[in-house]
């Protein structure tokens, strides 16, 4: 399940760091088989200059006509680079097709590349699909696979990606530590990025996510337990400095509105991780919630029933 829950996290991430730039689809549908590929990414002529700020992820985004991007959680097996591969020649035998039907011939340089996003990858995985290094072109960490066979697809090992501010963005979707970093380094870069602050609220709902799961999963992985003190922690210190804006700049209705807001995500998104779907019983009790504090109703989010937070919260 907290798989599930980074792979969503991952995909919602790449969407709205792309969306200013071009046409993002999600778990896109590909053959009649039904196959779903993550993100599919079509840039748009009018934000190639400004895609630039994306890093290395805009370059990836940009360098053909559209790009399909496979982020995993977990470090990708032999067996799924192979079935990434099969859904990007879906796509090319596609795009094949459409050419024939209006008679014209398919630009190679114009077909998209698969990038395969995996947290760790052994020399065993690399050295099995033959791949080849560009540091010059695209540094360290980065392998494109066979490309003597032209199958376009690169692997992106992000725990070997140089801790850069142009690397930043594909560093979140890492593991432990270097993803504990790049979180740090996002809140620090988003005190002077507004475009940053949608990316940010993601970021924060991990907390909750993660946090309701770790009560009812109790072997969740020590990279995720470590994740959440950290983001909690963040999520704190955040919290503090929002009051002390408030007392310095006499803004405190409009901050308090914006405190509620956050409050009220974050306690949707432990209900519903909890009781699958926040009905109509369960959001009655989300204005009473909200006026306590944070310490004071986590835990009762977290470990009482149903029945007992209705009958608390509903008095």
């Amino acid at each position: 399940m907290t798989r599930f829950i980074h792979d969503q996290f991952a995909k919602q991430y790449l969407t709205e760091l792309l969306t200013p730039y071009g046409q993002v689809d999600m778990s896109k549908d590909i053959t009649s088989e039904v196959r779903q590929i993550d993100v599919l990414f079509t840039p748009a002529s009018s934000s190639l200059d400004r895609i630039e700020t994306l890093g290395l992820l805009g370059r990836m985004a940009t360098n053909s006509s559209y790009a399909i991007f496979e982020p995993f959680r977990n470090p990708v097996s032999k067996s799924e680079i192979r079935s990434c591969i099969g859904k990007l020649f879906d796509i090319h035998a596609d795009l094949e097709r459409q050419a024939k039907r209006n008679n014209t011939r398919i630009n190679e340089e114009e077909l998209p590349y698969l990038w395969i996003f995996t947290p760790t990858a052994s020399v065993d995985i690399l050295e099995s699909f033959n791949v080849t290094v560009h540091e010059r072109n695209w540094g360290q960490g980065v392998y494109l696979l066979g490309k003597g066979l032209k199958i376009k697809t690169v692997i992106i090992a992000i725990h070997q990606l140089p801790s850069t501010p142009e690397t930043l963005f594909l560093r979140i979707l890492g593991r432990g530590k270097v993803q504990r970093q790049a979180v740090e380094e996002l809140e620090a870069l988003s005190d002077n990025s507004p475009f940053l602050t949608n990316i940010i609220q993601l970021v924060h709902d991990l907390i909750a996510v993660l946090s309701a799961r770790q009560e009812k999963e109790r072997d969740i992985d020590q990279d995720d337990r470590e994740l959440i003190m950290k983001l909690s922690e963040m999520y704190q210190q955040q919290l503090e400095e929002i009051k002390k804006q408030e007392r310095q700049e006499g803004e405190q209705q409009g901050r308090q509105e914006g405190l509620l807001r956050e409050r009220r995500a974050m306690i949707e998104s432990i209900l519903q991780v909890r009781f699958g779907e926040v009905d109509s019983e369960l959001a009655m009790i989300i204005d009473r919630v909200i006026a306590m504090t944070r310490e004071e109703f986590t835990p009762s989010l977290l470990q009482l029933s149903r029945e007992e937070l209705l009958a608390k919260f509903t008095k």
